[in-house]
């Protein structure tokens, strides 16, 4: 079956992390994906250790399945072969600081009237507009700017950075939506146009239920440690060998969780017959709970909340994710060059997506691409090369 993004070709200037992993998904699932870097490469090709194939790890990751393009935009020539190139492309993805791409002569309303059909996504810290679009921004940056790390932490009020880069990837799954929106746009108007995405929004909208909770209390919230506000309990308990995370969602839950624990009369209980009332006595049956815990392991624990149909789970490690039969069944650790990735969060039955080769050493397409895409003769390249507008990865 045809892939669903097949014969979309995808111009990506991105570097580091929101760009690159929008564009792995979009390469995952058959677009043809043109990552083009200056002579110094993508950021994330330092990001480093571990290496293999001495590439770091976390670039052969983020990259899987992209042609590499090597071109010097700082001169006249390279800057005329990437308007070639914006001239073939379906869509444009950059997540260079506000105002770069209008300086090279990349910008949406410099390169709309060459290429009208166009979908030409930036991803940047806080928007295109507004009085922070101009700061610099990472990661850790919008964590803190988007109200995150004051959420996340422990209860004594120490905060901490959310485990995995929560802001970049949320970005970058908000500018695959925005870019398969505007595909739909094109199709329906023949027309392309500009998508303009923020971490800083991006986070927001994600933290949809935490500013919900704030917005209908005006109530400021603060680190809770694993607990959530409003349900009680949800939280990781100590065992006797090992954390264990546990959700009573639901009253039905809850009466199926004290059976579990062996504690049937509490279900009765005026202080945590309900949800409301458990969240207003978390200090005293958080802790009752934290006990019984203590008396069995983790494993028995869970058998016996998964069988009373509590959800509930170990606190595990990436290693043990990584054997999860679970995770191998759902092909989420494919093999793509010298090490695994990850692999691919939505499964289409009759489309199933990959990555089609590792990630590219810097300017390993070069030629292939200038040959296939823009027609280029071999004088033509070599001239290239020897003036240093392209380079070829070496071998």
């Amino acid at each position: 079956m045809q892939a669903p993004l097949q014969n979309v070709k995808v111009l990506d200037f991105s570097h580091a992390l929101a760009g690159p992993y929008c564009t792995l998904l979009l390469g995952g699932y058959g677009a043809t994906v043109y990552k083009l870097e200056s002579p110094v490469g993508d950021m994330g090709r330092g990001w480093g250790p571990p290496y293999s194939d001495s590439q770091a790890s976390y670039f052969l990751g983020i990259n899987a399945g992209k042609k590499g393009i090597c071109i010097d935009l700082k001169k006249p020539e390279g800057r005329e072969l990437c308007l070639d190139l914006i001239g073939k492309a379906d869509v444009l993805v950059e997540n260079f600081r506000v105002g770069t791409m209008d300086r090279l002569g990349f910008g949406f309303e410099q390169v709309h009237q060459l290429n009208p059909r166009l979908v030409y996504c930036s991803i940047s810290g806080y928007g295109q507009d507004g009085p922070s679009r101009d700061q610099p921004a990472m990661d850790l940056i919008l964590q803190a700017a988007s109200g995150l790390i004051s959420v996340t932490g422990t209860e004594s009020g120490e905060t901490v950075r959310c485990g995995h880069s929560v802001a970049d990837i949320t970005a970058g799954m908000f500018a695959v939506i925005g870019i398969l929106m505007g595909l739909r746009t094109r199709d329906q108007t023949g027309v392309g146009q500009y998508i303009d995405i923020s971490m800083f929004d991006s986070m927001i909208s994600a933290m949809a239920s935490n500013f919900a909770n704030y917005l209908g209390s005006g109530r400021v919230p603060g680190p809770l440690g694993t607990s959530f506000p409003s349900i009680v309990p949800y939280r990781t308990f100590a065992t006797a060998d090992r954390d264990i995370a546990v959700a009573v969602g639901s009253e039905k839950i809850w009466t199926d969780f004290c059976v579990a624990i062996e504690r049937p009369g509490m279900t009765a209980h005026s202080d945590y017959a309900a949800n409301a009332d458990r969240v207003k006595n978390r200090k005293v049956l958080e802790p009752l709970l934290a006990e019984i815990f203590l008396t069995d392991t983790a494993a028995n624990w869970t058998t016996r909340l998964l069988s009373a149909g509590v959800p509930s789970s170990p606190v595990r490690t990436l290693d043990e994710v990584y054997l999860d039969p679970q995770a191998a069944v759902r092909r989420m650790f494919p093999q793509a060059g010298p090490i695994p990735i990850t692999g691919l969060p939505i499964k289409m039955e009759s489309a199933p997506g990959a990555a089609r080769s590792t990630a590219p050493r810097l300017g390993e397409h070069t030629r292939e691409v200038l040959v296939d895409v823009l027609g280029c003769d071999e004088h033509l390249i070599q001239s290239l090369l020897k003036s240093g507008i392209i380079r070829e990865a070496k071998e």
